[in-house]
């Protein structure tokens, strides 16, 4: 039985619990002391509830980010110094370059692994093929309601209250996009991680009051030809900011985990 560490106790990782596929059973969540009472309560002390990283006495075989970028800076050089598995899925946090060379520093020291999820797109493993061959260009566009984008930076952008139609409200690079939308961009910053980084990949996020769906649009071109792919998804009804298929990711990262 493979035993999986939870950072995060959000929706997205309700998802993954409710999904737990069979071999694997979760045996530590990290997550604020305010849900500590009711994750005791749940798992009736089966699974232990931590504050800290380094408040583990076992060993877990997986260590699945669920929460958020801050939660990546707050505990993953620790998962790595301790030579434990990291599976990230809020990609965005490596937009900040010192975060980035921390976790670096650690995996190194503790001999750890850091692996990227796909999260809420497709298409990521084609990325990293095209990019042997060279890539020239490489951008993704996000639509989503506006729900989805409320309580964050596009609040200041745009008036998600009297949007009529469809409209472009930021482009830039993946790194400025990860930074300003760290609960909604993280699937830029897979992209760039995937092609040609943070600062060339170039980023398009769209509010559409029509939809009930998060909508992203990849194009890549380079030395192998091009390729465009659209992946129309649902958000988590808990979250509209997640995509299923994020939490769904998490899951197959898990699945995976117990084949080995």
């Amino acid at each position: 039985m493979k035993k999986v560490m939870l950072i995060g106790y959000g929706a997205m990782a309700q998802t993954v619990i409710e999904r737990l596929p069979e071999g694997v059973e979760l045996g530590w969540i990290v997550a604020r002391e305010r849900h500590h009472a009711a994750i005791r309560d749940r798992f009736h002390g089966k699974v232990e509830a931590l504050a800290e990283v380094n408040d583990c006495t076992g060993a877990p075989d997986l260590v699945l980010e669920c929460a958020s970028q801050q939660a990546v800076a707050q505990y993953g050089a620790a998962v790595l110094a301790r030579g434990w598995h990291l599976a990230v899925i809020s990609t965005g946090a490596l937009a900040d370059a010192a975060l980035e060379q921390r976790l670096a520093a650690a995996r190194r020291a503790g001999n750890g692994r850091l692996t990227l999820l796909a999260g809420a797109v497709a298409g990521i493993d084609g990325l990293k093929a095209a990019k042997e061959g060279g890539l020239y260009r490489v951008t993704y566009r996000s639509r989503k309601s506006p729900a989805s984008w409320r309580g964050s930076h596009a609040e200041k952008l745009i008036d998600l209250d009297s949007v009529s139609e469809a409209q472009i409200f930021f482009e830039g690079s993946a790194r400025e996009a990860a930074q300003l939308f760290p609960a909604n961009a993280n699937v830029a910053a897979t992209v760039a991680l995937g092609g040609v980084g943070m600062d060339e990949t170039r980023v398009q996020l769209m509010v559409d009051p029509q939809t009930t769906r998060n909508t992203h649009t990849l194009h890549a071109a380079g030395g192998f030809g091009e390729f465009s792919l659209e992946l129309s998804g649902l958000p988590l009804a808990s979250n509209p900011k997640t995509s299923t298929l994020a939490a769904l990711s998490a899951v197959r990262a898990c699945r995976e985990l117990a084949q080995q």
